[in-house]
C-alpha cells in the first residue's frame, strides 16, 4: 500500500510539473499588451547580423517603447535605395559606348516599413559583350547518357 501511495505522489508531482513549465513556455511567447496602445510605430533600417545580407534585427521606436524584431536583408539588394523600398524597373537602354554602362529607371512601387525612398531611381551596370550561345548542334562531352 505505501508503495502505491509512493507512486502516485511521484506521478502528481512529475505532472504539476509539466503543468508548471508549459504555462511558463505560454507565457514567454507573449508580448507585451502595450504595443496596442502605440499606433504610430517608426521602423529603423534591417541591420544583418554578421555580413551585408542574411538576417537581421530592425529596431522600433513608439513614445517612449522600443522594441526589436527580426528581418532578413536579400543578399541582391541594391544597396543605394535600400531592401525596404520596391521598385518597377523598365527594360534596360542599349549600351552607352562613352561610358561603358547601360542604364534603366525605376518607379516606387511599395515602401516598407515607412522606409524614406525615392520616387524614381536611375540604376546602371557596365555593359557585357554579346557572345552567341551555340543553338543544340553541339554537344557537350560527359553530360547525360551516351547511346
Amino acid at each position: 500500500m505505501r508503495s502505491l501511495f509512493s507512486i502516485a505522489l511521484v506521478l502528481l508531482v512529475v505532472l504539476m510539473i509539466t503543468v508548471e513549465a508549459s504555462m511558463k513556455k505560454k507565457e514567454k511567447g507573449k508580448e507585451p499588451k502595450a504595443d496596442a496602445e502605440c499606433s504610430e510605430w517608426q521602423y529603423g533600417k534591417c541591420v544583418p547580423n554578421g555580413s551585408d545580407c542574411g538576417a537581421g534585427i530592425r529596431e522600433a521606436t513608439c513614445n517612449e517603447q522600443t522594441k526589436k524584431t527580426k528581418c532578413k536583408v536579400p543578399c541582391n539588394w541594391k544597396k543605394d535605395f535600400g531592401a525596404d523600398c520596391k521598385y518597377k524597373f523598365g527594360r534596360w537602354a542599349e549600351c552607352d559606348t562613352t561610358t561603358g554602362t547601360r542604364s534603366r529607371s525605376g518607379t516606387l512601387k511599395k515602401a516598407l516599413f515607412n522606409a524614406e525612398c525615392q520616387t524614381t531611381i536611375k540604376v546602371s551596370k557596365p555593359c557585357t559583350p554579346k557572345t552567341p550561345k551555340p543553338k543544340g548542334g553541339e554537344k557537350k562531352k560527359g553530360k547525360g547518357k551516351e547511346n
